[in-house]
């Protein structure tokens, strides 16, 4: 039997996104204001979050299973989903490899590429522990328990770390973030090859054409079916491959902030432009280009403003 369910995400139109937040104000939910939500809200132990990326939903909390059941899918989605996503989406539990990124749009930190095998097994196991798509986690301390999950289920998995001083010289001769992701990408699926030679397909998020990344396999890379899609993070092994690598990418920027004695906050903001000038007056431009994605805007208008 199954444990209960304590989070689920939907992909959602914009106007089941509509229907479902006039479907919850219906209900008596309160709604309040959360970053990079369309709108959010609660009703005694259950949570609503839909996201503007997507738009998708994120159900976490007590009674999860019953609103999905009696609300979500026949008033909104307008089909039952629950309990039949092997028969709906078959290919979710068919033995595959998930790839992911994370860092790519952070100015400070690495960028992290981490790949997750799974079969039917590891799939179900996966869904029923509350593996979702890192972005729908609010917490560090949460990415570090699902990982500590994945880990423990068993999946096999590949994460490789490239770290500023790395990414920029690798941005400088390949000159291009698609490429570089693809070059990855390639290098994450080869090493999953290794490990699971018998696996027949790859998927991953829709970053480029396909071909970018076809080029950059190598041999046993190219033996594999390479699906790409947009919004592949709703798959289990993508999803787990989204959280395995935002954990390298929050553990590298704790370990840094704390050799450096300043703060490393994520994305681009006034925070994060506020730590790059205090790296460079503290520890001179040089140190800029150790911790910071050096063809970002940012990074030259951090540099401008300190006179190197």
């Amino acid at each position: 039997m199954a444990p209960p369910l304590h989070s689920k995400t939907y992909p959602l139109t914009q106007e089941q996104a509509a229907k479902l937040r006039v479907v919850l104000a219906e209900r008596g939910f309160k709604f309040e204001e959360k970053p990079y939500t369309l709108y959010a809200a609660t009703k005694e132990k259950l949570s609503i979050a839909v996201y503007e990326k997507g738009p998708k939903a994120l159900l976490q909390g007590r009674g999860l299973e019953d609103f999905i059941t009696f609300v979500l899918e026949p008033e909104v989605l307008g089909e039952a989903r629950l309990g039949y996503e092997e028969i709906l989406d078959p290919d979710q539990f068919s033995p595959h490899f998930g790839i992911d990124e994370s860092g790519k749009g952070d100015l400070l930190g690495p960028l992290v590429i981490a790949g997750v095998y799974v079969d039917s097994d590891l799939a179900c196991h996966l869904r029923d522990a509350g593996i979702r798509d890192s972005k729908g986690i609010g917490t560090d301390k949460k990415i570090r328990e699902l990982a500590d999950v994945i880990r423990k289920s068993g999946a096999p998995f590949e994460r490789i770390v490239i770290a500023p001083e790395k990414y920029n010289q690798l941005y400088a001769k390949i000159g291009n973030l698609n490429r570089l992701l693809a070059w990855g990408h390639a290098r994450i699926i080869e090493n999953l090859c290794a490990r699971v030679p018998s696996c027949p397909r790859a998927l991953s998020d829709k970053f480029a054409d396909a071909r970018v990344l076809q080029k950059a396999l190598m041999e046993d890379g190219r033996k594999l079916q390479l699906d790409q899609r947009t919004k592949a993070e709703s798959d289990y092994a993508v999803a787990a491959a989204s959280i395995m690598a935002r954990e390298g990418f929050i553990d590298w920027l704790d370990d840094h902030a704390n050799e450096l004695e300043i703060p490393l906050p994520k994305g681009v903001s006034a925070k994060v432009k506020e730590s790059a000038s205090r790296i460079v007056s503290t520890y001179g431009a040089a140190m800029l280009s150790k911790v910071a994605k050096m063809h970002f805007k940012t990074a030259s208008e951090v540099l401008a403003s300190s006179g190197a």
